[in-house]
C-alpha cells in the first residue's frame, strides 16, 4: 500500500504540473485540455488523500486477540476454504485488496464493506457462508480465526 501511495503521489504531482503548465491553457472555447487535466489532478489528489488516510488507519489499528470461538471482526486473521482452495485474509479498516506476504503465505486485506467482508463479519470457525462471486454461488467455510 505504501508503494501504491508513493506512485500515486508522483502521478498526482505530474498531473497537477501539467494542469497548470502554460501549454495547457485553452486556445479557444472548444479547447478543454487544461480543464480535463485539472479534473484528473483533482481526482488523483483525492485518491492520495484516501490512501494516506488508509495507511494511518492501518498503522494505528488495534490487533485484538482472537480465538476460534471469537466472531470475526476488524483485526482478525481469517482462513477461508472453498472449492478454489484456502485463502488467508486480514480484516482491516482500509486497504482492501492489498496483498502482503507474511508467515510464508499471501494474506489479502479485506474490509468489512467488501461483499466477502460483510459475509464474514460475525461468523466463527466452522461457519459457512454463501456468496455470489463472478456470477457463481460459492460456499466458503471459515477454517480458523486468529
Amino acid at each position: 500500500m505504501l508503494a501504491e501511495l508513493d506512485e500515486m503521489r508522483r502521478r498526482a504531482e505530474a498531473t497537477r504540473a501539467e494542469a497548470v503548465h502554460e501549454e495547457s491553457r485553452a486556445e479557444n472555447d472548444k479547447d478543454t485540455r487544461g480543464l480535463e487535466a485539472s479534473y484528473l489532478a483533482r481526482g488523483q489528489a483525492e485518491r492520495v488523500a484516501e490512501l494516506t488516510a488508509g495507511v494511518q488507519l492501518l498503522r494505528h489499528m488495534d490487533l485484538p486477540d482472537f480465538t476460534d470461538e471469537s466472531p470475526i471482526a476488524i483485526g482478525a486473521l481469517v482462513d477461508v476454504e472453498s472449492e478454489l482452495g484456502v485463502h488467508h485474509y486480514l480484516v482491516a479498516p482500509a486497504g482492501g485488496g492489498t496483498r502482503v506476504k507474511a508467515e510464508e503465505r499471501e494474506i489479502q486485506l479485506l474490509t468489512p464493506t467488501a461483499p466477502l467482508g460483510r459475509a464474514l463479519i460475525g461468523t466463527r470457525t466452522g461457519d459457512t457462508v454463501e456468496l455470489r462471486l463472478r456470477g457463481a454461488l460459492r460456499e466458503l467455510e471459515v477454517i480458523s480465526v486468529r
